[in-house]
């Protein structure tokens, strides 16, 4: 059936309105929503304008790019780095990979303290965003703190944690120690990111040096500079000029969201990090990439126990958490090898197996160092007893061999050094007899004093006696 001319415009009409009261309503929705969510990020504090701001973004290099302040630098060192970096886009495109892990959170830091934003971009120069990252000058973390100076800004480190990869309270030091240095140098950014990489003393002299001789004492003019720090602002405004126009350099950018990749959380004791990825339903690396402060892939004992886990887990591991039994956290403790040591010695006085020492230390064979520590999983320990705070292995009961009859019976005395294989040989007796008679294990570890019973054949009995405490028969 067909409609004539009329009809169709009065249909058109129809449908062209209707269109219109669902786009009406379509952005009407929108509107409610972003109100909603404005209210609830100012909610949490955050200033109005830094809400808009993160509402206008989608993309956290969008949000990046537009708090670009650095005042540029007339100098062919940014050129080169310019050239390098664009002539190496796999390079770029691996170092983007690792910091989608950490830029939200830098970004968020940097804005909040009104900072340029190409600082934000620093930890791809000082590291490659590589968390684990550690130098010759035993610098360490996305932001390369020496020990000193991560002490001076409150970055403890120990045996099992060391804060100056904590991605947390690096970033937080980081911008405190560059706001500071931004002040000492009177608002120059070049001088004060200079001193981040060369220390504020050296930056300070060089300046000295170019007054006394009348010379300019802005950043590029700073000749007696080391070459890593003449190069170290050029590098940073080379990587900040291809973020900023990717296509113009021939390099694709992978998208990161503008919205936060983890989430703190306190986990109350120690716990191995293995057990909080499989709550998470991720990898231990990737946990490990956003926690790699805890150098033992575990927190420490005493703390502190709280963990950077993916944002969009983060309900799902709080629940399992508030459901996991203390006694399944996994409890480890330090072991510092003594000369004798042996990874069976050890693992019978923790009451655990050599594969466990092994796998939680990373050791392939059966030689260990003196002097040096092993990670020990007490948790894995298996037939024990609790006595109060002291935990001893529960024994058990031995079958014990009958004497021979016509056996002599010497006491030996062990003296340092001792093997159950050297006494077998001593008195011409097996070493499962040496066991069987003194309810022993195998694996037994003698000590200096122990009186064990052997019983020797009577011919042998003169010789075994001059060794003995004493023998009857």
């Amino acid at each position: 059936m067909q409609l004539n001319n009329e009809n169709n415009g009065g249909v058109r009409n129809i449908f062209r309105n209707l269109i219109i009261i669902a786009l009406v309503a379509t952005l009407a929705g929108c509107a409610t929503r972003r109100d909603s969510e404005f209210a609830e990020i100012a909610s949490e504090g955050t200033p109005q304008q830094t809400v808009v701001e993160q509402l206008r973004h989608e993309q956290l290099w969008d949000r990046l790019r537009s708090g670009y302040a650095l005042p540029d630098l007339d100098s062919p060192l940014v050129a080169k780095h310019e050239r390098w970096y664009s002539g190496n886009p796999a390079y770029i495109n691996r170092m983007v990979k690792r910091a989608h892990l950490y830029l939200y959170y830098i970004v968020d830091e940097v804005e909040k303290r009104g900072m340029p934003m190409e600082i934000a971009l620093l930890p791809a120069i000082e590291s490659a965003f590589k968390p684990h990252a550690y130098s010759r000058a035993r610098a360490a973390g996305l932001w390369q703190f020496i020990p000193s100076t991560g002490r001076h800004y409150g970055l403890e480190h120990n045996w099992w944690y060391d804060g100056r990869r904590d991605v947390v309270k690096a970033t937080q030091a980081a911008l405190d120690y560059l706001e500071i240095l931004h002040k000492a140098f009177d608002g120059d950014w070049h001088l004060a990111l200079a001193a981040y990489n060369a220390g504020e003393t050296r930056v300070k002299r060089a300046i000295e040096y170019n007054r006394r001789r009348g010379r300019p004492t802005d950043y590029k003019n700073l000749r007696t500079l080391k070459r890593e720090t003449l190069n170290y602002v050029p590098k940073l405004l080379a990587i900040s000029k291809i973020i900023a126009r990717p296509e113009f350099y021939g390099i694709t950018l992978a998208s990161i969201p503008n919205e936060p990749y983890f989430s703190l959380i306190e986990v109350g004791s120690q716990i191995d990090l293995g057990i909080v990825a499989r709550m998470a339903d991720i990898s231990l690396g990737d946990l490990y990439d956003i926690n790699p402060a805890f150098k033992r892939r575990a927190t420490a004992p005493n703390g502190p126990h709280s963990l950077l886990v993916p944002a969009e887990r983060r309900d799902v591991i709080l629940s399992a958490l508030g459901k996991l039994p203390e006694k399944k956290r996994i409890r480890w403790q330090r072991h510092v090898i003594r000369p004798g040591d042996a990874l069976s010695t050890i693992a019978r006085r923790y009451g655990v197996t050599v594969r466990a020492i092994k796998r939680a230390n990373r050791i392939r064979g059966t030689r260990i160092r003196a002097g040096r520590n092993l990670l020990i999983p007490i948790s894995t320990r298996r037939l024990t007893a609790y006595h109060g705070n002291v935990t001893r292995p529960i024994k058990r009961r031995l079958r014990r061999l009958t004497p021979p009859k016509n056996g002599v019976k010497v006491v030996h005395l062990v003296r340092r050094g001792d093997t159950l294989w050297d006494i077998a040989i001593r008195y011409n007796v097996y070493i499962y007899q040496v066991t069987g008679w003194n309810g022993l294990r195998r694996r037994a570890l003698l000590r200096p004093g122990q009186k064990l019973t052997i019983w020797v054949d009577p011919a042998d009995s003169p010789t075994a006696s001059t060794a003995a405490v004493h023998a009857t028969t």
